[in-house]
């Protein structure tokens, strides 16, 4: 069953403002540490290890504002992005519960298959995966590439973040055992302590900052991309149904659309879905369609 999404690209949320506290206070996290880590890596760092001018400095800064563009389309897209089923005309006849539809109470009309509510952002989410309190969201169908890439260059911006920083700090910031080793295990402990005085217990705060952020978007990708992988999302992880999974190369081509190859490296490249996130193809009827097509 392949259903060429032929809508536009992207359908706008009316409504992107966060929805609750936990959403807005992540939000606002993100909008200020990912602008101010670009800037102290950009502004700060580099211009410390790299001579300006220079072949390094250039590759670094370009790298820098690559991933840094990555970033902020990958986040922006998957905040505006409409992925419910309001988009969406749902049919009133035909539907059956053994095809996987269902009833909505709250929404008061019929959910399509891979389709849950979410009680934050009030209306059922096409092949919903997750409600994000990051982006302040639901990742579902219409963004949920944009949200893998967006922790995916996360995660490779606080790594190459730690690398550079490692050889930044330590030659600036005076170690001093046990203080400092408690300011690096316990971050919290700089505003316990307080600063002593100079810019480079700053930076130290900054360092423990994307050390933390690496590991944990390095969690965020794994966790993902293996759900991706196997043609799953969150709330299918426990069901033991592979009844989605068509294999990983055809899983990925669910997500990211025909020119996948284009969204890892941007995020404005128009890739159309092969579903309108209603219909979905099974593992029996795409092996049926396999068949037909040879």
């Amino acid at each position: 069953m392949r259903n060429i999404s032929r809508e536009p690209r992207m359908v706008v949320r009316k409504r992107i403002w966060p929805k609750s506290l936990s959403d807005f206070g992540s939000m606002t996290f993100i909008l200020v540490i990912v602008p101010l880590i670009y800037w102290f890596e950009l502004w700060v760092v580099l211009p410390d290890l790299h001579e300006y001018g220079t072949m390094a400095y250039c590759f670094h800064f370009f790298m820098g504002n690559f991933i840094m563009l990555n970033i902020v389309g990958n986040f922006t897209f998957t905040v505006l992005s409409d992925t419910s089923t309001r988009r969406e005309i749902m049919p009133v006849s035909g539907v059956r519960k053994s095809d996987g539809w269902r009833l909505c109470s709250s929404c008061e009309a019929f959910s399509p298959p891979r389709s849950w509510h979410c009680s934050t952002c009030n209306t059922c989410i096409l092949k919903r995966d997750h409600h994000c309190i990051f982006t302040g969201c639901c990742v579902g169908h219409y963004n949920h590439r944009y949200f893998l890439m967006f922790i995916f260059y996360l995660f490779a911006a606080t790594v190459y973040a730690f690398v550079m920083n490692n050889y930044f700090i330590w030659s600036r910031v005076q170690f001093e055992f046990p203080m400092s080793l408690v300011k690096v295990i316990f971050p919290l402990a700089i505003f316990v302590f307080g600063f002593d005085g100079s810019i480079e217990q700053f930076y130290l705060l900054l360092y423990i900052v994307t050390v933390i952020g690496m590991m944990f978007t390095g969690v965020l990708c794994i966790y993902h991309f293996h759900l991706a992988i196997h043609g799953l999302v969150s709330n299918e992880r426990n069901k033991n149904d592979n009844s989605y999974n068509l294999g990983w190369r055809q899983n990925i081509g669910e997500i990211f659309g025909d020119r996948w190859y284009l969204t890892w490296f941007n995020p404005y490249a128009d890739s159309k879905l092969p579903h309108n996130g209603i219909n979905w193809d099974t593992c029996s009827s795409w092996k049926k369609n396999s068949v037909k097509t040879r």
